[in-house]
């Protein structure tokens, strides 16, 4: 059998095409870059955002993590603090079409794609955090295509939050009694006189 020149073209860029369907390789983790060869990042602001469920965060309460923008094919995201490179925290089971990549000896250290299939706005990751107490923030990269991608796709950060205190529910009581003194002392003028 004989391939011509065009079906060999075709052929190669079919193979070409494919980049990482099953998902990023470990030796993105740190940059975070698609190993997609002769492909560079859009230069254009990028049409996703990570929208986060809260702006602090407790060390092992889950936090909801959407990629909001259009359709996309492929993805990796991970959870960071400044100044590093390492994946923080660990996922929750993926999302359909998502899987676990071990990063800097973390198992669930991120989330990439599992395969081509298209995600979009109802795909969303829970992120459970370590106990740190500085900030983390999210770094995702989006493929819509092999040859179009971001990287560098930011959340705001998060700061660790308090927990809650029964301090909170006993001053707001105390404060419900200070606001209404003249209906207690109603009442207790009432039970007076009903008991007199």
């Amino acid at each position: 059998m004989e391939l011509s020149l065009p079906g060999l073209v075709m052929l190669q860029m079919l193979c070409l095409a494919t980049g990482y369907p099953n998902g990023a390789p470990t030796g993105a983790c740190e940059d975070m870059t698609p190993r997609h060869t002769g492909v560079l990042p859009q230069p254009s602001p990028a049409p996703y955002t990570l929208l986060v469920n809260t702006g602090t965060f407790q060390p092992g309460k889950a936090i909801t993590v959407t990629i909001s923008g259009p359709e996309y094919r492929g993805v990796l995201l991970e959870a960071r603090t400044d100044g590093s490179t390492n994946a923080l925290g660990s996922w929750q089971l993926p999302a359909p079409d998502t899987k676990f990549l071990q990063c800097t000896g973390n198992p669930q250290g991120a989330i990439t794609h599992a395969n081509t299939n298209l995600k979009g706005k109802s795909t969303s990751y829970s992120w459970i955090p370590p106990d740190s107490t500085s900030p983390v923030y999210f770094m995702a990269t989006v493929a819509q295509q092999r040859s179009v991608f971001w990287v560098n796709v930011r959340s705001a950060a998060l700061k660790r939050g308090k927990p809650a205190s029964l301090g909170l529910a006993t001053e707001a009581n105390t404060g419900m009694a200070k606001e209404k003194p003249v209906l207690l002392l109603g009442i207790c003028f009432l039970m007076i006189l009903v008991l007199a």
